[in-house]
């Protein structure tokens, strides 16, 4: 294996354990500010030892074992207490009293899950709703400051400065790691919902890099929306994060190429599409009915994901029912992207036409200046009304403001085909 692909190993490995590499940390250390500089420690050994020693077999747990070094080390020289001292030299040596300590961990709240208490940790009160998602998006998908940015639509530097202070107000408040009990569990609910919704959003469509789908954060949004449905049976949005989460991923071996190209969905083949999980999705709506909740923005959102994945074919879909389940969510949960994902439902309700104009009044909206979305649905708009000079234009605009480069390459290859038609047009 030469460098490059020890490289890249670690860089795959980093993104699928330092969540709960982390959060293991956390558990240990209680600061998960100090949690992740312990992670980013272990990694810069992996990249100078790994090279020269080989990827070991277990790179998740060589990884911990670094990290858990690194702390006692640390604790050593803060000389913090014995007991907490020779706790994680247990830990390291892998003896019976393992079990014992993490008994004892589960016993602290009644969800034995590392991951879930570091979200209901970042979740905190003390921290305002973006700080805690950005900050919780940071530690638990592994995202970078950029990535988070383009989440959140706003500058990069914005997010640096959000994560930089949630985590030194967590270390100042000296917030215990664990999940809350009771009335406070419940108030810090809707900020978790975003936070695992924002997770799943991430793996869903990547913002960069090259990969369009990155279904391990799907699969870790989902994990987390599970155990938060066995402790919230009877919570509609709960239910109903779960239920978007699972049919939107029931559609990911459909949605790329075996390159890895883009497949939009009208060209989705949906004899791909995974019907184990559109009938746990379609149940858990169900459900949703049944508790006469289905008008949060999470359920209103599975509806509408219900409604494609209902549909045999991209024709069959009952587009004015998913226009008027936009309609409804743009009223609980006012949003430009709402707007524009319900112009595009209108589009294919009543055609491109009475879209644009809705998709217009949106060109001057701040939120979306630097949302490639907006001109990449404008250029579709103006594709199907035969406007193929102006979509080309609008598509190069689209392809500029994108981050992830399989997207970029769909976009560019729009463009080119709307140049074509604009000549043959003429």
């Amino acid at each position: 294996m030469t460098a490059t692909d020890i490289h890249r190993t670690i860089e795959a490995v980093w993104r699928i354990e330092s969540a709960r590499l982390i959060a293991g940390l956390a558990r240990m250390v209680r600061d998960v500010g100090l949690a992740e500089e312990l992670a980013q420690d272990a990694l810069v050994t992996a990249l100078e030892r790994w090279p020269q020693q080989g990827v070991p077999d277990n790179p998740g747990a060589w990884l911990m074992t670094a990290a858990k070094h690194r702390a006692i080390d640390l604790l050593r020289r803060n000389k913090l207490i014995e007991r907490k001292h020779e706790a994680l030299a247990y830990e390291l040596d892998g003896e019976a009293d393992d079990a014992r300590s993490e008994l004892d961990s589960m016993l602290d709240d009644d969800i034995g899950d590392d991951l879930l208490r570091l979200i209901f940790t970042a979740c905190h009160p003390v921290l305002s709703a973006e700080a805690r998602a950005a900050l919780t998006l940071r530690l638990l998908g592994g995202l970078s400051t950029d990535e988070i940015a383009r989440a959140f639509l706003v500058p990069e530097p914005t997010i640096s400065q959000r994560i930089v202070r949630a985590k030194r107000t967590l270390a100042q408040k000296r917030i215990p790691f664990e999940v809350p009990r009771g009335d406070e569990r419940d108030e810090r609910l809707a900020s978790v919902l975003e936070v695992i919704y924002l997770i799943f959003n991430e793996g869903y469509a990547a913002t960069s890099g090259d990969d369009w789908i990155r279904p391990e954060l799907c699969n870790e949004a989902m994990r987390l929306g599970r155990v938060l449905a066995s402790l919230a049976p009877m919570e509609p949005e709960v239910l109903g994060l779960l239920a978007l989460m699972e049919i939107q991923a029931s559609r990911l071996r459909a949605r790329t190429t075996p390159t890895g190209e883009p497949i939009l969905l009208p060209d989705q083949d949906r004899s791909r599409w995974d019907p184990l999980l559109i009938r746990r999705g379609l149940e858990g709506l169900a459900r949703i009915e049944a508790l006469r909740g289905a008008h949060g923005p999470y359920a209103l959102q599975a509806a509408i994901a219900a409604c494609h994945a209902r549909a045999r074919t991209a024709d069959a879909t009952d587009w004015s029912r998913v226009a008027t389940l936009y309609a409804e969510l743009a009223q609980v949960q006012p949003s430009p992207v709402v707007e524009l994902n319900r112009a595009v439902a209108v589009s294919m309700a009543s055609g491109p036409a009475a879209a644009l104009v809705l998709v217009d009044a949106l060109t001057d909206e701040p939120l979306l200046r630097n949302y490639h979305l907006l001109p990449s649905v404008r250029g579709d708009l103006l594709h199907r009304l035969e406007r193929y000079a102006e979509a080309r234009d609008e598509f190069e605009r689209a392809a500029s403001l994108a981050r992830n480069l399989r997207e970029r390459h769909l976009l560019q290859q729009r463009a080119a085909a709307c140049a074509l038609a604009a000549r043959s047009h003429f």
